[in-house]
């Protein structure tokens, strides 16, 4: 896990003999909390990205001081781990006993996971750097418990996680950074048909025409789990 950066104070000791807690700067706003920190963290994250988010500037966003933000979490990196987690925390229903079809279990997991980092295109280039939190350990936990009670070998398991994981995660930075309109990929596709000779495979597909990319994933995905089974 990456070493923490303080910017600012550590969490003072909450003994009684401790400083008082400051009091809301600003009237009528709620208590403030670690979630309601957190919520408002991902709603900074979403609308301006990581560099928009600062423990002054989410202060200001809540209405409070910028040193009573300190109660509740230690610094911006926990702040940071915090929405991280609370995105990609999988919320579905638990299923009890054996799975009836391991195959749809793990897609809607995986598509699911996708969708919740296109809907927060931060989290994509943050998941790497970030120590994993409870939400996404729960999510690679009951991954691996399905694919487990599926018939996948222990030997097998961690490769089998981390492909996928490599899977969603490739196939959502390439969803999100792909932003082209109907016209730029016709003209794209316009010059790689001048250079049919030598491309005819892309050429004959219509590749930059492609632009399916729920259909895409899941197809991919249904080769990825294909190759699972055979080795069951």
């Amino acid at each position: 896990m990456a070493a923490k950066r303080g910017d600012g104070p550590k969490k003072q000791s909450k003994q009684t003999n401790a400083a008082p807690q400051p009091a809301q700067e600003q009237a009528g706003e709620p208590p403030l909390s670690r979630e309601r920190i957190v919520a408002t963290a991902v709603e900074m994250l979403d609308a301006e990205g990581t560099a928009g988010v600062s423990m002054r500037r989410l202060a200001d966003r809540l209405g409070a001081g910028a040193m009573s933000l300190y109660w509740h979490v230690d610094n911006k990196e926990q702040v940071l781990d915090l929405a991280l987690d609370q995105v990609l925390e999988y919320r579905a229903p638990q299923q009890a006993g054996e799975p009836r079809d391991w195959r749809g279990d793990v897609a809607h997991l995986l598509e699911d996971w996708r969708a919740g980092m296109l809907r927060h295109p931060w989290s994509a280039s943050l998941l790497p750097r970030r120590a994993l939190g409870p939400g996404i350990l729960g999510r690679l936990e009951l991954l691996g418990g399905i694919l487990s009670r599926a018939g996948v070998a222990d030997a097998d398991l961690n490769a089998a996680i981390w492909s996928l994981w490599n899977y969603v995660m490739g196939a959502t930075i390439t969803r999100a950074s792909f932003d082209l309109t109907d016209a730029d990929m016709a003209a794209a596709q316009q010059r790689l048909s001048t250079l049919g000779e030598r491309h005819p495979t892309l050429e004959r597909t219509r590749l930059l025409l492609d632009n399916d990319w729920d259909g895409t994933f899941r197809k991919g995905l249904d080769v990825l789990l294909d190759g699972l089974a055979a080795r069951k």
